[in-house]
């Protein structure tokens, strides 16, 4: 596994306590180790494998524990962030899940981009559901327990999520019981990610939980084998999208709470690194650009929730935007006009450079056939390959799909051979959006390697395919670039105009405009690009850009220009995700709320307890001390040392004729407290 190393200047105490930090990411797995004393004692990289995660894994960690020569026993906590998560719902991927609605009526799918996120996954309607104050409506089970036979083994998991939830869960614990004795597969239910009202998105955030949950789960005992086999016995910890840190065990079964992990680590890293209170924070990857913003030392929140993909979820995170940008991009043309420009993402490629590295005959050999063609063919340049998860990850494939499926192996075939109709290419699309193969093309990272500002691949394959891409024909029917190099310099070119512009549409967003109808505004394309006229116009950030991520110092050396504010890069960069792994806290919530279904009665509604009282004070007595408790058993879960509870109240009453009324109350208990270390 090639590797890339470096290390600080200062060597650790022999008897300082080490934590290891790893970030998986789409195209880089990064590790750093970090001491209280020294600060970072040294870091790695190593290429991500998807098919087997351990491999870079291991290959990261291995190459930072030898330049460091410290004993892996000397290791303390593992922490780790990754941007798979927030990677696979970007690009539509996930495993094939089962939503089980329970008391919702059919127009509720329109809702929320539910229909939308559920695709041609099953769905089961079930009567039942609860109302406001939790009263139950009548459950009926039949027609799930009747699909469960078939679902078991068309679908990798289920996502419950039953009317009101939240108010009183035991409809969604009925369903979650049945099919985990049924089927022993993986289910998510919605109450148990969520205490927020509003059913449709809470099910589409369980829906995307149930999805990711393989995923996680991989990740988790590929990085558990390998700390097991070095003999790191340390706890492990993974990253929230709040920037928190929980115990693997406890991210092992709620995933969606680590979409946007890789982006909050990468926050608490650039604060830890530049001590900035306020800036931009702006991490490109392979895959994904994030930019969020600091403002007084902390990354705002989003109350809202996350939205990854397209999709708003139910998940606290860090206020980030997530746009399908970087180093991996898949390039292609814009249909129409005599200058045809040049469009981004938001698919990753594996870049020919790379695919060069591991199958270097096989893509040489047809690319050199391409090239010798007298014409470019709309699919030169293109491969397929097998991304090697597990095979029941394939369930559910229809037949075009397993035909197709099952010509394509591990080694990358030419798209122009492999593709037999046009119609085929929604077909590869659909194996592509769930995970099962990769398409291999020209991209940003190949494009660096012709103009050799990069090294770390293969440039003979890369500068094939910018060959191949430049021969493309513009609206005159002319070749778009005069050469390879011409065809490179114009791709980074657009990589940077496009960072700039997802940049400034997050400082609009956080502004209250509409982010990326302002950017696509005439008046602030043309002050990007400085052209001038009568009317002279700027746009400036009023705080500086903290560029992050291996590639930051090529793609944002342009950036200062496009945003109006200078463009600081640390020295750790490229490792910031994985560094800001290792100096967060456990957090973990634990909500109540009190209503009141008729007059003298005081319903709390906590967990998975309902309980009534007569009077409003011991209702919210009871629900603290709960909660309390709740906080505290989920932070120990999770993985805190001597964690501190604080409680927020928001009682809810009106004055009638100077009488005073309850309505409701909401709770909200907060544990926090640093992760615990191997003694």
């Amino acid at each position: 596994m090639a590797s890339r190393t470096q290390t600080a200047p200062n060597a650790p105490r022999t008897d300082a306590p080490l934590f290891l930090g790893i970030d998986t990411g789409g195209t880089y797995t990064d590790a750093v180790l970090w001491s209280q004393s020294a600060g970072v004692v040294a870091k790695a990289k190593a290429l991500t494998t998807r098919h087997d995660l351990a491999e870079g894994i291991s290959g990261a960690v291995d190459a930072v524990l030898a330049k460091a020569r410290v004993d892996p026993a000397a290791i303390k906590l593992v922490s780790m962030s990754t941007t798979l998560a927030t990677n696979a719902l970007v690009e539509g991927q996930g495993g094939r899940v089962a939503l089980v609605m329970i008391g919702f009526e059919p127009e509720d799918l329109a809702r929320d981009g539910l229909a939308v996120a559920l695709g041609g996954d099953p769905l089961v309607s079930c009567p039942g559901g609860h109302d406001v104050h939790g009263n139950a409506r009548t459950l009926d089970l039949s027609e799930l327990e009747a699909q469960l036979p078939a679902l078991a083994g068309q679908v990798s998991g289920f996502a419950v999520a039953a009317y009101f939830s939240t108010r009183n869960p035991a409809h969604e614990i009925a369903a979650r019981e049945m099919i985990r004795q049924r089927t022993g597969l993986p289910v998510t239910a919605s109450h148990e990610l969520s205490s927020k009202l509003g059913g449709p998105r809470r099910a589409l955030t369980t829906l995307l939980n149930a999805r990711l949950i393989s995923m996680i789960d991989r990740l988790v005992a590929a990085t558990e084998g390998f700390l097991e086999r070095r003999g790191i016995h340390a706890p492990l910890m993974v990253v929230r999208g709040d920037g928190a840190l929980v115990s693997a065990a406890f991210a092992r079964t709620r995933p969606i709470e680590t979409i946007l992990s890789g982006p909050a680590a990468s926050l608490v890293g650039a604060r830890h690194m530049t001590g900035l209170d306020d800036a931009v924070v702006s991490d490109i990857g392979g895959t994904t650009t994030d930019v969020a913003v600091l403002d007084q030392g902390r990354p705002r929140l989003d109350p809202e929730g996350a939205t990854v993909g397209g999709f708003r979820t139910m998940v606290e995170a860090v206020a980030m935007r997530t746009f399908g940008l970087g180093g991996d991009s898949e390039i292609a043309l814009e249909d129409g006009g005599l200058e045809p420009a040049l469009k981004l993402g938001p698919r990753r490629l594996v870049p020919l450079a790379l695919a060069g590295v591991r199958h270097g005959a096989c893509v040489r050999e047809h690319l050199e056939r391409q090239l010798r063609a007298p014409n470019p063919g709309r699919m030169d340049g293109r491969f397929a390959l097998r991304t090697g998860v597990p095979a029941h990850l394939e369930a559910g494939l229809t037949a075009p799909e397993a035909k197709l499926f099952s010509t394509i192996t591990a080694e990358p075939q030419p798209l122009d051979r492999l593709l037999a109709s046009t119609a085929q290419m929604a077909t590869l699309n659909r194996l592509v959006a769930r995970g099962l193969v990769h398409v291999c093309g020209f991209t940003p990272s190949d494009a660096a390697h012709v103009l050799s500002l990069q090294s770390n691949w293969d440039a003979s394959t890369a500068r094939m395919g910018a060959e191949l891409f430049a021969r493309r024909r513009d609206g005159r029917g002319q070749p778009i670039a005069v050469s390879p190099e011409a065809m490179s310099l114009r791709v980074l070119s657009a990589l940077t105009r496009r960072s700039a512009e997802v940049i400034l549409e997050t400082a609009f967003a956080e502004d209250g405009l509409d982010g990326a109808a302002t950017v696509a505004h005439a008046l602030v394309q043309r002050s990007v690009d400085g052209r001038g006229g009568i009317a002279r116009l700027t746009v400036a950030l009023d705080r500086p850009v903290v560029g992050l991520g291996a590639s930051a110092a090529l793609h944002y050396a342009g950036l200062p220009q496009l945003v109006g504010n200078e463009c600081l890069l640390p020295p750790d960069a490229d490792v910031a995700n994985a560094l800001g792994a290792v100096v967060g806290q456990v957090r973990v919530t634990a909500e109540a709320r009190v209503s009141q279904p008729k007059e003298g009665l005081f319903r709390m509604t906590a967990g998975e307890t309902m309980r009534d009282f007569l009077s409003e004070g011991e209702a919210i007595a009871a629900a603290e001390a709960m909660i309390s408790q709740l906080a505290g058993e989920r932070a120990a879960q999770a993985g805190a040392e001597a964690a501190q509870v604080t409680i927020d109240r928001e009682v809810k009453a009106a004055t009638v004729e100077g009488s005073r009324s309850f309505i409701e109350a909401l709770l909200v208990a907060t544990a926090s407290g640093r992760p615990r270390v191997a003694v």
